[in-house]
């Protein structure tokens, strides 16, 4: 399979159809699917301002990193985390849908409307370590922090 087959197949998996989710998917090459989180992945949505600049960190920290999304308009940055990081995650400014939510998803490798994979997914499962996500935050706002400052 190839990745982004293989992606599909791992996004797909989580809707309560999952071969209705992939044909509808495969029909519409701009389109989106509407995926519950909570069963193989949570997603912690940052503002852009500081997502983006996570992001930069997470890049620099790690040879493979989990999915990542971004709307179109580059307010907001949404991380894949694994299942029940939403209802444990503390964060002011930040965004966890978890169970009984649900995300818009593009098809991995295509444009589609209002959202863009940042980093898409290779269909292994890989999400990003809340750890590691939570590091690179802190790394990212006393970056932010310096430029405001001027000591950047």
């Amino acid at each position: 399979m190839t990745g982004a087959k293989t992606a599909v197949e791992w996004l797909a998996s989580v809707a309560p159809d999952p071969a209705a989710c992939r044909r509808e998917w495969e029909r519409d090459p701009l389109g989106v699917a509407l995926l519950p989180a909570g069963k193989a992945w949570d997603v912690l949505i940052l503002p852009g301002d500081l997502g983006y600049p996570t992001l930069d960190v997470l890049t620099r920290l790690l040879d493979r990193l989990g999915p990542v999304l971004a709307d179109f308009g580059d307010s907001r940055v949404g991380f894949l985390v694994p299942p029940g990081t939403a209802a444990r995650w503390l964060g002011t400014g930040i965004k966890a849908a978890g169970a009984g939510t649900w995300i818009v998803v593009p098809y991995p490798g295509r444009a589609a409307r209002g959202v863009r994979w940042l980093v898409p997914p290779d269909g292994s499962g890989t999400l990003t370590d809340p750890a590691l996500l939570e590091l690179a935050l802190h790394e990212a706002a006393a970056g932010a922090a310096r430029e405001r400052s001027g000591n950047g």
